[in-house]
């Protein structure tokens, strides 16, 4: 298997274990993060009615006017968090589930992570 193939295969085993017990709630709805090389997305979700209350990614144009070096750094991590919190905030959204989606909690994932805490969220 090809070591790219594995750590994919890897991440998604770790995500089916955290999935198992992290789900969103009306009351605490689950902030999930997905990153790819060039991008960085987050979304608000509340799993029992299945739907995505607030979503955010480094790929939308207020984002990408913001940042001139593109979406895959920790710069642009740090923008999305804070842009997904602003937005989350208006919608009435105060307290979530942080769903790090097998990936490690470092460098991007947890950038955006500080800078949603910093915005308004709780978690």
């Amino acid at each position: 298997m090809k070591p790219s193939i594995r750590k994919q295969v890897q991440r998604l085993r770790r995500k089916k274990h955290v999935r198992k017990k992290v789900s969103g709630t009306p009351d605490r709805p689950r902030l999930t993060i997905f990153r790819s090389q060039k991008n960085i997305y987050a979304q608000i979700v509340d799993d029992m009615a299945g739907r995505t209350l607030v979503a955010a990614s480094s790929q939308e144009k207020p984002m990408r006017e913001k940042l001139a070096t593109g979406g895959g750094n920790k710069a642009a991590a740090a923008a999305v968090g804070t842009f997904l919190a602003e937005k989350a905030v208006q919608a009435g959204i105060k307290k979530v589930i942080f769903d790090r989606n097998g990936f490690p909690f470092h460098g991007r994932i947890k950038e955006l992570a500080e800078a949603a805490r910093k915005g308004g969220l709780d978690f």
